[in-house]
């Protein structure tokens, strides 16, 4: 078996946190009081990467993933030999072509032919290498009407262009990529995947950064998932995908519930941990916006019908994020100290441009109130959530079949939808599509 494209043992990379109280800290004010060995408190320093060990088979294309601020950046600069482990040892094997950081080793002032050859020594080249390149390079990158402009004047998408087109045309033997692509237009984008797919045939290993989760599921052959600097799971991409998403909807979950509780506090005044005020406080006595689809988020009613509480859930469990097509149970706690026989509930749910996606209420479909006495439940069920991807909002609210606002919850609860398929809009209506015998797809 032959040794791997990159070896990683118990590498560490540690920075110093700079904390305004010790901003202007010296060597000698450090002498001077007897504190050089204890300058770097441990609240004062970070591990970018923590005692991590990995090696990387030869001819792999290795997909790291992970929060940002985790750490993957820093390894591939570790990689790269761009910056020195604080402990810990990395070996490569071969020639290594880095593509980390947009116009990383570009300089500004000068043409883009002069920044070709300057780049291309630094990557090992010969000048008579990069001459018999440079026309591939120029070409690939698009860039042939402003290669002698200096690149003080390319674009973010040109600078990548021409960055991309030097790593790849050095031949490497490991290529290291960033989440630099995102500047590039779908046509270039696709370009470098053929370039990938093409280092992969030829058994070159790559080692790719990345937030596009297809693109690791799909193009690498073993991902690895980095948070806080250590090696949270390594293998299968899609098994590694689908831990880090699953994490990530956890921490989603976490941020949607918070800021929702914050907001519903704001905004209904004190809780039950202040027993000096009476329940009856818990509504906002104030006069309710004319148009409720115009207002801010908020709560109005003057009771006595109240909401106590939402909950949203799929499938029974509680919730904030969903899949598009879910089951979505919006679950309302609702009381009364006193019977009542006017009453109506309703939902509506908005997206984040203030759009109404849909409304409805019980007295809209019919429901006829009797009487309500005491507390009781109120659910409403979306048995298929056909919304498109993005971040909803939703008003409750209870009321008298002519509108006089009993309680009124304005955008103060969040669920998010997620789905695999990026089509655009509101809504994703239940479709289908056929062809004709002679209009062929794979």
């Amino acid at each position: 078996m032959s040794d791997p494209a990159i070896t990683i043992r118990n590498v560490s990379k540690r920075y110093r946190r700079y904390a305004h109280r010790r901003q202007f800290s010296t060597l000698k004010s450090a002498l001077l009081t007897g504190s050089l060995t204890s300058a770097l408190n441990p609240d004062e320093v970070f591990l970018a990467v923590s005692e991590l060990s990995l090696a990387v088979p030869k001819g792999i294309s290795l997909g790291v993933i992970g929060r940002n601020g985790s750490g993957k950046s820093t390894l591939l600069k570790l990689i790269a030999g761009i910056t020195k482990p604080t402990t810990g040892t990395i070996k490569v094997a071969g020639r290594v072509s880095a593509l980390i950081e947009l116009g990383a080793g570009f300089h500004p002032e000068i043409s883009g032919r002069e920044n070709v050859f300057i780049n291309g020594v630094m990557l090992g080249l010969s000048k008579r290498e990069i001459t018999r390149r440079f026309d591939e390079i120029v070409e690939f990158a698009e860039l042939e009407e402003f290669i002698d402009a200096p690149v003080k004047t390319y674009s973010s998408g040109m600078y990548m262009r021409l960055g991309f087109a030097v790593a790849v045309n050095v031949n490497p033997d490991v290529l290291l990529v960033d989440e630099v692509l995102a500047v590039g237009d779908e046509g270039f984008s696709l370009k470098c995947l053929d370039k990938f797919s093409e280092f992969k045939r030829r058994g070159k290993t790559i080692v790719l950064v990345t937030h596009g989760l297809g693109m690791v599921e799909h193009f690498c052959d073993e991902a690895i998932w980095i948070d806080g600097g250590k090696l949270k799971s390594k293998g299968d991409p899609r098994r590694v995908v689908h831990s880090y998403t699953s994490d990530v909807q956890k921490r989603e979950e976490h941020v949607l519930s918070s800021a929702d509780q914050k907001l519903q506090a704001a905004v209904s005044g004190p809780t039950q941990s202040e027993p000096e005020h009476s329940a009856d406080q818990s509504v906002m006595r104030e006069s309710p916006p004319e148009d409720m689809f115009r207002a801010a988020q908020g709560r109005w009613g003057s009771g006595p019908v109240r909401i106590d509480r939402v909950v949203l859930e799929r499938n029974g469990k509680v919730t904030h994020i969903f899949q598009s097509g879910d089951q979505l149970a919006i679950k309302l706690s609702v009381s009364t100290e006193r019977p009542v026989k006017d009453f109506v509930f309703g939902i509506s749910i908005f997206n984040p441009d203030g759009i109404c996606c849909y409304g409805t209420n019980t007295d809209i479909e019919d429901f006829l109130p009797l009487e309500m006495i005491g507390e009781g439940q109120v659910v409403f069920v979306v048995e298929n959530l056909d919304l498109v991807e993005g971040t909803y909002k939703i008003d409750v609210a209870a009321h008298t079949r002519q509108g006089v606002q009993y309680d009124y919850h304005r955008l103060l609860y969040t669920f998010r939808v997620k789905s695999g398929i990026k089509d655009t809009g509101i809504f994703r209506p239940r479709h289908r599509w056929t062809f004709s015998p002679n209009v062929r797809f794979a």
